[in-house]
């Protein structure tokens, strides 16, 4: 997945925030392409997402 397709699927969380996340160790799993674009696998971002909502309870 792309940053903006993150953003996308996140909602409301702008690019400032997410990069945020990433500096901080709270964002999802990523790898750096030889380019510089950043890319998360889906199941990485999903399981992301999953330990959030279990946090959140």
């Amino acid at each position: 997945m792309t940053v903006p397709q993150i953003l996308e699927e996140l909602g409301e969380v702008s690019r400032r925030t997410f990069y945020r996340w990433r500096e901080l160790g709270r964002g999802p799993a990523a790898f750096k392409l030889p380019n510089g674009e950043l890319r998360v696998w889906r199941s990485d971002f999903t399981a992301w997402l999953r330990n959030l909502e279990g946090a959140a309870v």
